[in-house]
């Protein structure tokens, strides 16, 4: 940690330290982070330094000055908070895979001919897990459910069945997965209560056994994803110990985004009836009559690709955090310098700025299912702020080097999910006056936001395939 005490220079961004020593606003920064935020923006401008138990953070948000950050290697280091953090919630420490390598292998199987049999994989098992307890329903038969518990608990089953193939236990593995999650957060910030810290525990450790390599059919002809993240654990040195808990890392890592985000989706949809007539009218005109093609792949889908975008827009919430490791002069977009001291932290929190910065979205609090559709219903990627056009006008997948390698394989789950749903299920609110629950205020940094209660729901077959 570096000493902000009497050798400041000039050109340093403005320092906030809180009331409370050492402490500084770590408290109301794990509380609800963009409220914090948006306070010292309002306070200070688009960069400043604050305290944080003990750690001093500059925080950066200007997304025209995102490059400076995003593109230093030399100065600004990655792999070393990244490694604290899967220590505390993972208890996983793998020293000698190189960080490069493992992303190497995440892009061979998350990208080409590999992303398309996942991708394949996912959408029968969608269908499956989806339309499985309904074959023995009526057409008439109502189904009441949470709308997040629904999709989180769909896309997780799914996701696992897609990457790790162990049908026997894909419902225990969410229920304990659920359990682990929601202390998460409080695992990453070493806050949790006796009783809790006992939970996350068991927890953990019974999520390693679940997930436990030793239980691989190495006989098998196909080799599934698992099977070939373990060849690749074992090549790289890992022990047995730290393989189970690296599978723990990866079930977190492709499956927390996607149950929520189709939750969100669903939910602006039925509350914003609109929205979800020009999705509805979309689908009709596509071809749904080839049983042997993906329509999602077959045609071009602008309205329901615009709502995808205002939704993570909205509901996704990544923090991008480096280390200082050497002295670094920061040259915004407009011209001015700052430097960063080496020791401390930069984070770039684009749930902010871009997403909701009024300069760049108009009313950025509301859902608006067309704001990233053009006048003659093409994709819109073009927005500005100050005269100036945004390389970043949403980043709801981290941004340089390190964007998630999963993204595509997300956004096709969510996109099959919320599809399959409209076309083969009737989908209405409990309470046709309901809103969506507000955002669970301590998930800011830690990717999709999660609702801090449920929507609740009513759902049954339709009597005719696609009818919409």
């Amino acid at each position: 940690m570096s000493f902000h005490v009497c050798d400041r220079q000039k050109n340093e961004p403005p320092l906030d330290k809180g009331l409370i020593p050492w402490l500084g606003h770590a408290l109301e920064f794990g509380k609800d982070a963009a409220k914090f935020l948006a306070r010292m923006k309002d306070k200070h401008g688009d960069i400043f330094t604050v305290c944080v138990a003990g750690h001093y953070v500059t925080v950066l948000l200007d997304p025209n000055s995102f490059d400076g950050v995003l593109n230093d290697t030399i100065c600004l280091d990655f792999s070393r908070s990244k490694k604290q953090l899967l220590e505390k919630i993972f208890c996983l420490q793998l020293p000698s895979i190189k960080p490069t390598a493992e992303r190497k292998w995440m892009e061979q199987h998350f990208r080409g001919l590999n992303l398309s049999k996942l991708n394949s994989s996912m959408s029968v098992h969608l269908q499956n897990l989806l339309l499985s307890d309904q074959k023995c329903c009526s057409p008439s038969q109502w189904t009441k459910d949470g709308l997040f518990s629904l999709c989180y608990s769909l896309l997780f089953r799914a996701g696992y069945l897609t990457l790790f193939e162990k049908q026997e236990n894909a419902s225990v593995v969410y229920e304990e997965f659920r359990k682990f999650d929601h202390l998460l957060t409080k695992l990453a910030r070493c806050s949790l209560k006796r009783g809790e810290s006992q939970i996350a525990t068991l927890s953990r450790e019974r999520l390693w056994e679940l997930l436990s390599p030793n239980c691989l059919n190495s006989e098998s002809e196909s080799k599934s994803w698992q099977q070939s993240y373990h060849h690749f654990l074992q090549q790289e040195g890992a022990d047995a110990e730290m393989q189970k808990r690296a599978f723990l890392l990866q079930l977190w890592t492709t499956q927390c985004n996607a149950g929520p985000s189709a939750f969100w989706l669903l939910g602006f949809l039925l509350t914003h009836p609109e929205a979800m007539e020009a999705v509805k009218t979309e689908i009709r005109g596509l071809n749904l009559q080839n049983p042997h093609t993906d329509p999602l792949k077959a045609h071009n889908t602008p309205v329901f690709d615009s709502v995808l975008s205002e939704t993570l827009r909205l509901t996704a919430a990544v923090m991008i955090s480096r280390e200082v490791v050497q002295d670094k002069i920061l040259r915004m977009a407009s011209g001015q310098e700052y430097h960063l001291r080496r020791g401390d932290r930069v984070c770039l929190f684009p749930f902010l700025s871009p997403q909701n910065d009024p300069l760049i979205h108009q009313q950025p609090e509301s859902f608006k299912y067309d704001r990233f559709l053009n006048e003659d219903m093409t994709v819109r990627d073009k927005f500005y702020k100050d005269g100036k056009r945004l390389k970043y006008h949403t980043v709801p997948w981290g941004a340089g080097r390190n964007i998630c390698v999963g993204k595509d394989f997300a956004v096709s789950a969510i996109k099959q999910f919320v599809f399959l749903f409209l076309t083969h299920l009737d989908l209405e609110l409990c309470d046709p006056e309901a809103k969506l629950p507000p955002v669970n205020t301590s998930r800011y940094g830690f990717g999709m936001l999660q609702p801090d209660g449920d929507l609740q729901i009513r759902y049954r077959l339709k009597r005719t395939q696609h009818e919409m």
